[in-house]
């Protein structure tokens, strides 16, 4: 009987450990990372970015306004990993023709010889920002 309480006891501290690992990982995020929060019963998602996660609770700022949301009533943690170059591409072109000999030299009649050719173009795009990935889950409590 007393192996089911050592069994049951061990199992609990691994669901205890395996937690605190994961809002470990929420701490060594650095600060000003792009979050995306579900908060306990609640349907939309908060976009913010880090300022400080303690023990407790997360620090987040939004555009208008610092929160500290407790970690209980956290649902999901989820973040965007820092962009390392920039989004913006530009692709330039050039494309050069040079003179035709044959073509070059004048014909009776003809007042212009004809010169070198060519084209440009430029191509400018702006990627999208990466995906978010879970970084925090609330385990489910048992019923």
């Amino acid at each position: 009987m007393w192996y089911r309480f050592v069994l049951f006891a061990l199992g609990s501290l691994t669901l205890a450990f395996a937690a605190d690992d994961g809002w470990a990982k929420v701490k060594a995020l650095s600060s000003g990372t792009e979050l995306r929060i579900v908060k306990t019963g609640s349907r939309t998602p908060i976009l913010a970015n880090l300022d400080e996660a303690t023990d407790e609770s997360l620090i987040i700022a939004t555009k208008t306004e610092q929160i500290s949301i407790p970690k209980d009533k956290i649902e999901k943690i989820e973040f965007r990993t820092k962009q390392t170059s920039s989004r913006i591409k530009s692709e330039n072109t050039v494309h050069n023709n040079p003179i035709d000999k044959d073509a070059a030299r004048p014909t009776a009649g003809a007042t212009r010889t004809p010169g070198p050719s060519g084209s440009a173009s430029s191509n400018v795009s702006i990627g999208g920002k990466g995906d978010f990935q879970v970084v925090w889950t609330r385990l489910a409590r048992p019923n």
